[in-house]
């Protein structure tokens, strides 16, 4: 039987196909896909991070501020006035005394404030006005404690007192309106400085200063509120009422 080949002459002949292998396969050029305008590109997802509120951040920053500003809890107070009799002219030898035992004998925390009440005073002086502090309480301390039996004893044995000023051995503490009034008449007369003398009506005086000067009179009225006095001077054999301050006479 013939070969099919021979039969076919070589123009009939199929064409060898082309290995891929032999011819090499064309490149693959990746190329850039434009984006279309109007659309967002494509971004990357990014890794997760940690949300951190700014309102708890906020909260935790208030909580430490407020705590750093919490006060400390004070502890209540109770201690009492009492009034001290001391002998007159040595009221602050007795308050340098209870300071000095308190500290030797162990009961300085037993004693709070001790207090000279004073008072400012003016007075004229070759024409000049002078401030000067008076005792407000001569003879007496104002001491902050907290009583027992104890404590009774080692002030009551302090040189120079000589006793708590009422009920024996339970001495009776002022109340806090006695105390304010004593602190407000030390804290008022720093402002306005008193008088130092004081005046009753028909008192004798002389006028040291203004227009009257050398003059006497007689005390009509006293205006304690104003420190003013009305005294009558005999003016050409006439008594006539003229208004002065305090600090214009002096008691004859």
């Amino acid at each position: 039987m013939a070969d099919p080949n021979e039969i076919l002459d070589d123009e009939q002949q199929p064409e060898p196909v082309a290995d891929p292998d032999e011819a090499g396969a064309p490149e693959t050029v990746d190329e850039e896909v434009p984006a279309v305008e109007g659309e967002p590109a494509e971004e990357v997802p990014a890794v997760d991070e940690p949300v951190v509120h700014e309102l708890a951040v906020e909260e935790v920053a208030a909580g430490e501020a407020a705590a750093e500003n919490v006060p400390p809890v004070e502890e209540p107070n109770t201690k009492n006035w009492f009034i001290i009799h001391t002998y007159s002219g040595f009221e602050q030898k007795v308050a340098d005394s209870l300071r000095t035992r308190a500290q030797a004998f162990g009961f300085n925390d037993s004693i709070g404030q001790i207090l000279i009440p004073t008072e400012e005073v003016v007075e004229l002086r070759n024409g000049k006005k002078v401030t000067s502090k008076r005792l407000l309480y001569p003879g007496y301390v104002l001491v902050e404690m907290e009583m027992n039996d104890a404590l009774w004893h080692e002030v009551k044995n302090t040189p120079r007192v000589t006793g708590f000023v009422g009920g024996g051995n339970s001495p009776v503490p002022l109340t806090p309106d006695e105390v304010n009034s004593v602190l407000y008449r030390q804290a008022s007369s720093a402002e306005r400085p008193r008088p130092k003398l004081t005046f009753e009506k028909n008192e004798n005086v002389k006028i040291v200063d203004g227009p009257f000067m050398n003059f006497s009179g007689k005390i009509d009225e006293v205006n304690a509120d104003r420190n003013t006095l009305r005294v009558l001077v005999t003016i050409f054999g006439r008594q006539t009422p003229v208004e002065l301050d305090f600090l214009q006479v002096e008691k004859m």
